[in-house]
Formats: structure tokens, C-alpha cells, sequence
């Protein structure tokens, strides 16, 4: 793997105010290759129709021109063409082709396409957004990036190389939240921020066993939904979402809800290579599965006037919690059972309001500020503080149509994506990196050589930041 190019390059949007060009550090110019003519409509293929490809992406494609649908799972398959006929009713679903092994769509069909959206599991995120790319297809895929960290630095490269459209399926980079974050950071809002504090009540890990072997839903192509992951038979707690918690095919709690509540501390802060990450505390948790509850720490070191800072991470149930109620979803656990961070639950005291089930802290040397899950929220806190902190002019641009109106605005040749793959790569590794600490085990800090991809005092983890693609799914 070749040495990775310089961050400093990789955030951007171009904007004409130099405030705006030196917080996203490049200009960047709009797309031209493979670029659809603007006005027309997109042709747009889905990979993955459970519950984000279906709820999320079947819309936004059957406003476009849904042209095909990639599911292993029929009964999932067929729920997605029934949601895309309802969003819109002049579709003729006959003509959207429709296949369980996205190289076999790619075969058939890549020059009829100009987008892909992808809501696999996080093992198959990296192969078809690099058949695309390769392909001249642009490739919006969900967070996070990839499932390993040197697919998040081929696809920045594929990205750049062939110059299509790119985005990473964060929602929250396309809001006002984040962007008024970093205005008020960079204003000295809350001066030097030296540590930040990031929380999420997902619990997607598990303890015991690999359950026992039994067939996979009728008509499913199991062989495509193991795809690049090391071949296994079927069993309970994989499809359709607690794939998550196994190491060969996601990324814990972390992997699902890190793009989302780190994402602030990533831009706001203008973090690069972190020199080391420890799991410092855990519960649950096998060879094979991701704990059900943890604490992680990162240190970055300083960057240009920017301290060094240590970025904490606590997830799912709290340790000696025998059983946790459940949260808002199915994945995560109820907030008297959730493992947030002591700083959280005195705040939370102290200002007698509630932060959440998902949020972040980012605490300088002159006061607190906070953002909920997707960035919304930021004030400083108390609510006292923020009145009396004068608001800081708008120096980011600010994105229009949402997160998938910025990607296909940037398939028609415009701007880059706001969360285009060279952006989203810094962000998605930090997280893998976390999920890599986790595989190290509680206690045993990665020291990490960033710029050469390896950890320098545990060898044998380097295994885990590339595996090999099972024969056949090579890219």
C-alpha cells in the first residue's frame, strides 16, 4: 500500500472567502468525467434494501431514474420496488432489473448507470464503490466508508484517479450543525479544546458463542451476502441488522454511529493521525464478536496552533448492568442502563436538561460546547453562555438539497460532494481505528504510525486493517 497523500489536501468544497478555503483545505474543481447533463434525470441503482437502503436511498433513486436494485434477499427486494412504486407512481417497476450480486449488474449494465447508493452490510461498502469508480459511476455509500481502513484510503484514491462523484453516507456534514460547531470553535468560542467526549446508546456486540448452523431465509443468495467476508454458514443474529456486532462483517457500535456523533470533532477540530488508541474500558465481547458496551480514547497530537487533545468514546450498556432495558431502536439500550460519559450525567445534573442518547462534548480552556447526534443542537453550555458569546459570521458554504441532493448536484458537475471519499476517509478511519482497538482487546493501546498505515507495537494486528477479498470478489 502506498504511503497516503497528504490530508491537508482532502477537505472541500470550493468556496471564494479564504476563511472557508482554509477550513476545507483544497479548491477543488467540479467533476467532468462522466458528469450527467444537468436537469436530466439520474440513472441510479440501490445496493442493499433492508431497513436504510429501502427507507432511505429507493426513495431518493425513484425521484431520479431507478434503473436497478441489488439485494440478496428477495422478500427485501420485493419490498423495495413496492416502496419505490409508491414514492413514484409513474415508475413501471417492470423495467428496473434487479439482481442479487452487484458484479453481475455492473457486467450487464455499467454504462446504463450514473449513480450508485449502497446500504449493505459494512463488509460489502468498499467493492462496488471501487467497481463503480473504476467504471466511471459515481458512488454515494453509507457510514461507515468502508470496513477496513485500507479500503478508506483506496476508494480517496479511486475518488481522485477517476474523478467521479463521491459521498459518504453522513447526513449530518449536509447540516447547519456542524458548520456553526466549527464557526464557534475556530472564533475561540470556548477556546483551546483539549479533550472531547462522544457517546452513543447503541449496543452492537454480543456475547458467547457463534449460534448454531440453520438455513438462511427461502430463496436468499447466501453466497453474495458473505461476498468478500470469510466464508460461513448461516445463522441467527446476522440479517438482517446484527451483522454489526461481528468482526468479519461490521464494526460494532462504533462502526454504526461513529460517522455520525464524531464527525464534529473531525472537522471542528482538524484532526489528522492519532498517535495512539486504547479500549479503557469494556463489557461483553468474544474473539469474534464487538463488546456490547465500551470506553475507547484516542490522543491526537497538536496541529498547527490546535492543542493535542484526547477524544473519548463510550457506547451501549453500562459495565455491571445485568439486563438493559431498550432504547429508541432495537440496537440500543435505554438511558438508566446506557454507559455515558461521568462529565455527561453532571452536566445533565447540573443544567437539569437531558443531552441525549447520542451526542458530543467538546470541552476547552474557557468553557463546553455541544452537539447531538447529527450535529444539531450546538450551543455552548449553559444556555447562558451561548446568548452571551456573540455569534460568528457564516464562513462555510453551506449545502442545498440535503445530503443527497449534494451528491447528485456534484453527478451533474458541480462541486464536490461535501463528504466526497478524500473527506471522508479522515473521519471513517479514526473510527476503524477505534474498531481496530477493540480487536487489540481492553487495555493494549495501538500505537499508530498513521502516515505508513501500520500499528508499530502489536504486529499482528496490521492483519485486520486489509484482509484479502474471499476468491472471486477481488477489486
Amino acid at each position: 500500500m502506498t504511503t497516503r497523500h497528504s490530508r491537508r489536501r482532502f477537505l472541500g468544497h470550493a468556496v471564494a472567502a479564504s476563511a472557508a478555503v482554509a477550513a476545507s483545505r483544497t479548491v477543488h474543481m467540479p467533476y467532468v468525467l462522466g458528469a450527467a447533463q444537468p436537469g436530466k434525470k439520474l440513472r441510479v441503482a440501490v445496493i442493499g434494501c433492508g431497513g436504510q437502503g429501502t427507507g432511505a436511498h429507493v426513495p431518493q433513486a425513484a425521484r431520479e431514474h431507478l434503473v436497478a436494485l441489488v439485494e440478496p434477499d428477495p422478500k427485501k427486494l420485493a419490498g423495495a420496488l413496492e416502496r419505490a412504486k409508491k414514492i413514484n407512481g409513474d415508475l413501471d417497476v417492470s423495467t428496473v432489473k434487479t439482481f442479487s450480486d452487484y458484479r453481475k449488474m455492473f457486467d450487464t449494465m455499467a454504462k446504463e448507470i450514473d449513480a450508485i447508493l449502497v446500504a449493505t452490510p459494512n463488509h460489502h461498502h468498499a467493492p462496488p464503490a471501487l467497481m463503480a469508480m473504476k467504471s466511471g459511476i459515481a458512488a454515494y455509500v453509507e457510514k461507515p466508508m468502508c470496513y477496513q481502513i485500507s479500503e478508506a484510503r483506496r476508494m480517496a484514491e479511486f475518488s481522485k484517479q477517476y474523478k467521479v462523484a463521491t459521498q459518504m453516507g453522513n447526513q449530518g456534514h449536509s447540516g447547519e450543525g456542524y458548520r456553526r460547531l466549527c464557526e464557534y470553535i475556530w472564533a475561540g468560542a470556548i477556546g483551546k479544546v483539549t479533550e472531547v467526549y462522544c457517546w452513543s446508546d447503541r449496543a452492537n456486540g454480543g456475547v458467547g458463542p457463534r449460534p448454531p448452523t440453520i438455513k438462511p431465509p427461502e430463496g436468499m443468495d447466501w453466497d453474495c451476502w458473505i461476498g468478500p467476508a470469510p466464508y460461513r454458514d448461516y445463522h441467527k443474529d446476522l440479517h438482517p441488522h446484527e451483522w454489526h456486532g461481528w468482526h468479519d462483517f461490521g464494526d460494532g457500535s462504533l462502526g454504526n454511529m461513529g460517522c455520525h456523533v464524531m464527525d464534529g470533532a473531525v472537522w471542528a477540530l482538524k484532526l489528522e493521525h492519532p498517535t495512539s488508541v486504547v479500549v479503557e474500558e469494556q463489557a461483553g465481547g468474544t474473539e469474534e464478536r464487538f463488546p456490547i458496551g465500551t470506553k475507547i480514547r484516542w490522543d491526537f497530537p497538536a496541529r498547527g496552533e490546535m492543542p493535542a487533545v484526547k477524544v473519548y468514546w463510550f457506547d451501549g450498556k453500562r459495565k455491571g448492568i445485568r439486563k438493559a432495558g431498550q432504547g429508541e431502536t432495537a440496537d440500543s439500550v435505554d438511558s438508566r442502563s446506557q454507559n455515558k460519559p461521568p462529565l455527561v450525567l453532571e452536566l445533565e445534573k447540573k443544567y437539569e436538561r437531558k443531552l441525549g442518547g447520542n451526542g458530543t462534548l467538546y470541552v476547552g480552556d474557557k468553557g463546553i460546547m455541544y452537539t447531538e447526534t447529527y450535529g444539531n443542537g450546538t450551543r455552548i453550555l449553559p444556555e447562558e453562555a451561548h446568548k452571551a458569546f456573540p455569534a460568528p459570521d457564516k464562513t462555510l458554504p453551506r449545502v442545498k438539497g440535503g445530503h443527497h441532493g449534494d451528491f447528485f448536484q456534484a453527478v451533474r458537475g458541480g462541486q464536490p460532494a461535501c463528504s466526497n471519499f478524500e473527506v471522508a476517509s479522515r473521519l471513517t478511519e479514526v473510527v476503524l481505528l477505534g474498531a481496530l482497538a477493540m480487536k487489540a482487546g481492553l487495555g493494549n493501546k495501538v500505537e499508530w504510525d498513521g502516515p505508513n498505515m501500520k500499528c508499530t507495537n502489536i504486529p499482528d494486528l496490521n492483519r485486520h486493517i486489509g484482509r484479502q477479498y474471499r476468491k472471486g470478489w477481488e477489486v
